[in-house]
């Protein structure tokens, strides 16, 4: 089992049996990570990346040069020989030790599940790759954008809408079409008048919309590659003939590393089953946070920040005697950035100003926090 015992140290009061291993380095993993670094217990986080990703900012890194290299934060540089970069293969229950493709093991205490969701780029990375990769890749899709005279976006939940208001605001002269299958755009757990609001910015922004339809040959087609010759065809028998194509659409929660482990405790579409405390269904020293836990609620970068509090305080709480917190799930806040300079969104339940939200959001899309929250400068 060598791999974590050259990182291991006297953990909670001394205890050297006490090792967190978290599998994952999203919003979740980073947030959980840091508060055990400042806690002082030992532990090992594990992502495939070189770098953390704040994806929250990968749309305007597909579309505004320079933006890509502030949207990757080096691992290794906050968590030091706590990071360790691969592919988690599986997790074995009985050993209680994560194995890494390539046989590399680690031992835990405590296990922290964050794996996020798969999906196609833009929206989602989630690849072996280097920080330099990651940066190269949407430098190229930027180039591919530039490339186009028009563009459609598939699928209109919140990232497509927001990866169409991105791509006008940045170009206004291309033609930018949004097609979703269903009426109302964005998330379903955002307020109605929020949703309608949504619409309403991509129209004046000059996004046309192609609503209650889907593209029935998408399998078929290139994406995120200038092909001027590509049909689209729509299951109400419309043909699109656009220079480039991105998906937004398609999201699943990422279960390929806990699986086989997890298989009594998994819901449909592969999420983890949790307590109110974040505890895996049936394991005491098992957490899941973020967008692979079975919580009905919006899937975000800030909910999966609030969960890694609630983990951690557990894992502390549990190793002192102390009573578990227990995670609720409050009013929706959600903002959806649409451009630098508008967004819709809602704080707690309550509509927020459109001025507002693209002052608190959209001009930098917090692309300081993270920096911040790594303990790091921005380039």
């Amino acid at each position: 089992m060598g791999g974590w015992l050259s990182s291991y140290a006297p953990s909670v009061g001394g205890d050297s049996s006490v090792h967190v291993v978290v599998v994952g380095g999203g919003f979740a993993g980073i947030t959980a990570a840091r508060l055990l670094q400042d806690a002082g217990v030992s532990f090992t986080l594990l992502d495939l990346r070189e770098a953390f990703h704040h994806n929250v900012g990968a749309l305007r890194a597909s579309v505004q040069p320079g933006f890509a290299v502030r949207t990757f934060i080096p691992f290794s540089k906050t968590f030091g020989d706590s990071f360790v970069q691969g592919q988690v293969q599986r997790v074995d229950r009985e050993t209680q030790t994560v194995i890494l493709e390539g046989g590399r093991e680690f031992q835990y205490s405590h296990l922290i599940l964050c794996t996020g969701m798969v999906g196609p780029f833009p929206g989602r990375f989630l690849t072996e790759a280097s920080r330099q990769s990651g940066v190269r890749a949407y430098e190229d899709l930027l180039e591919q954008v530039q490339a186009a005279d028009s563009v459609l976006v598939v699928g209109g939940g919140s990232t497509g809408v927001e990866m169409a208001a991105e791509i006008k605001s940045q170009y206004p002269k291309k033609r930018v079409v949004l097609i979703h299958s269903r009426v109302e755009l964005a998330d379903p757990g955002l307020m109605p008048s929020v949703r309608q609001q949504a619409k309403q910015v991509l129209l004046e922004k000059g996004v046309e919309l192609l609503l209650g339809q889907k593209v029935s040959n998408l399998s078929e087609l290139q994406l995120n590659v200038v092909c001027k010759n590509s049909e689209v065809q729509t299951d109400k028998g419309q043909t699109l003939t656009p220079d480039l194509i991105i998906s937004c659409t398609g999201l699943k929660v990422n279960s390929d590393a806990y699986a086989s482990g997890f298989f009594g405790s998994l819901a449909d579409g592969g999420a983890l089953k949790v307590n109110a405390h974040l505890q895996v269904e049936g394991f005491s020293n098992v957490f899941a946070l973020g967008d692979c836990t079975n919580i009905k609620e919006p899937k975000t970068g800030y909910n999966a920040m609030l969960h890694a509090a609630v983990a951690v305080s557990n894992i502390t709480n549990s190793l002192s005697g102390k009573e578990l917190t227990r995670y609720q799930t409050g009013s929706v806040t959600m903002l959806l950035a649409m451009g630098p300079d508008d967004g819709v969104g809602q704080l707690n339940g309550w509509k927020l100003p459109r001025f507002l939200v693209a002052f608190g959001k959209s001009r930098d899309l917090l692309v300081w926090k993270s920096w911040s929250d790594m303990k790091q400068k921005q380039p």
